[in-house]
């Protein structure tokens, strides 16, 4: 077994890489992440530069995950500016640091890739205390691996990792058949309230359609780039991540994974939605609107997605961080967990001794959220 650390997705054998994810997260593929990189969303100029762990037996690879030397944490999704600002105040140096994960996705998935045919659980463990010795051996303060599985996360916490848990709102499909279905199962007061929104926007005009994989028309991406534009540049607090080069990428090499979901009023694209399909599974990643209406966000991002996961049989859509107002649309409260390994001890101990607290007041509202949601269980 041999550790080797590669700079670039360029220098990992793309079959050899897909076999390890399977049937795993489609944010893990090879065209994803390499796309990524090519196209300049990632590297040393944005702050995400790659030093992926790989593990080779001989010529074959049986083990990796995508590793960057952040010097700054945006786009990460598990928030840890306090601990920076608690790392500066105390004279320890936070940045640069480890990140294993996907960038700007909030996704859970495996972050440690092993061969289908090898002992998972060792490769893990070999994997993981390699992070450990990189971290060390390059002087970051710090390794996060965010979104992980359950079994990464006992490995990690086995040898030192500090675990931190969060929540996102997803929806499951229960054996519901038909959007009147999933309607029923709803409290008479949500129900007639989603009634009212897709009724206002039908009263308006306004048309949803549904492209898929490779029916996707090669024309409908730059309109998918403006729209993803839009909403960036409409929040004070947006960063443009992706650049038009990676959705042309996307087109060429990642088509059959997607499904865009449009809103066109009198023939024109007024809003739309990015989507990611692996399997059962169901990934809205970018929304944007050229024309603001009542209720079309709502219409357009989980009444449509939610009628195409009905139609097709998809049992979960997963539809990105935050947004509570999900929750009164029937998306359950979901835990996430990611783990931590800070090397200055002064730190690691603060950080565990916060992490106790966040993680029973998460424990504490999850329980909350279930007792009280919009739809009947």
């Amino acid at each position: 077994m041999n550790i080797e650390i590669r700079n670039a997705f360029a220098n990992i054998p793309r079959a050899a890489w897909d076999a390890l994810v399977g049937d795993g997260s489609a944010f893990l593929e090879w065209a994803w992440l390499a796309s990524l990189e090519e196209a300049g969303c990632v590297g040393s100029q944005t702050g995400w530069q790659p030093h992926h762990l790989t593990l080779w037996d001989g010529p074959h690879l049986v083990g990796a995950c995508p590793v960057y030397v952040k010097d700054h944490s945006q786009g990460e999704f598990v928030f840890d500016h306090a601990w920076a600002e608690a790392a500066r105040r105390s004279g320890i140096r936070y940045y640069p640091k480890l990140l294993v994960g996907v960038p700007f996705t909030p996704a859970t998935g495996t972050r440690f890739l092993t061969h289908p045919d090898s002992d998972r659980s060792r490769l893990v463990r070999i994997m993981a205390k390699a992070l450990m010795d990189v971290c060390r051996q390059t002087g970051t303060s710090s390794a996060h691996v965010n979104f992980c599985l359950p079994d990464e996360a006992a490995t990690l916490g086995a040898i030192g990792f500090t675990p931190r848990t969060g929540y996102q709102f997803h929806w499951t499909n229960p054996g519901w058949r038909t959007f009147d279905d999933y309607l029923a199962a709803f409290r008479s007061k949500r129900r007639g309230q989603i009634k009212r929104e897709r009724q206002e926007l039908a009263a308006q005009g306004v048309e949803i359609t549904v492209d898929v994989g490779t029916d996707i028309p090669d024309i409908l991406f730059g309109p998918m780039f403006q729209l993803y534009s839009s909403t960036i540049d409409k929040l004070y607090w947006g960063r443009q991540y992706l650049n038009l080069h990676f959705f042309e990428l996307l087109r060429q090499r990642w088509k059959h994974r997607l499904c865009f979901i449009l809103a066109r009023r009198g023939g024109n694209i007024i809003a739309g939605t990015f989507n990611v399909r692996k399997n059962e599974v169901l990934c809205g990643r970018y929304w944007g609107t050229f024309e603001e209406m009542r209720f079309l966000h709502f219409n357009v991002c989980y009444y449509a997605a939610i009628e195409y996961c009905l139609r097709e049989g998809i049992t979960r859509f997963e539809p990105g961080a935050g947004g509570e107002f999900k929750y009164l649309r029937g998306f359950d409260a979901s835990p996430t967990v990611s783990m931590h390994f800070l090397a200055d001890a002064r730190l690691a101990s603060g950080v565990r001794n916060y992490l106790r607290q966040e993680r029973a007041a998460v424990t504490a509202e999850l329980m909350w959220l279930a007792e009280h949601s919009p739809i009947r269980k």
